[in-house]
């Protein structure tokens, strides 16, 4: 089964076709490549919704139901990805003088 068109969009980055998924665990937004693969660890169905939903395909469920495909995420399979940005904040310089006296 393939996505319908008006779930298709196209990445930033490298111009590939994707489809947006909602997780289904956290319900955060997760690119996915628009072509089913049968190598691929994720499983998206189409809710009553109309909404695409997406689970990982684990050793617990590792089927496919019907209504579902597999495939990849798509950050997974991006030629250009945009770089990392870093989880640390930027770095204090900590040799600066204070520029008021202390306060009693």
């Amino acid at each position: 089964m393939k996505p319908a068109s008006h779930h298709i969009a196209t990445c930033r980055s490298c111009r590939a076709p994707i489809c947006w998924a909602l997780t289904t665990a956290h319900g955060k937004r997760q690119p996915v490549d628009a072509e089913p693969t049968d190598e691929g660890n994720l499983a998206v169905t189409q809710g009553a919704d109309g909404l695409l939903y997406v689970r990982s395909i684990t050793a617990a469920r590792p089927d496919v139901r019907p209504g579902e495909w597999r495939a990849m995420p798509h950050h997974a399979t991006c030629t250009a990805p945009p770089p990392r940005r870093s989880s640390r904040t930027a770095q204090r310089s900590t040799t600066s003088v204070r520029p008021v006296p202390w306060q009693r």
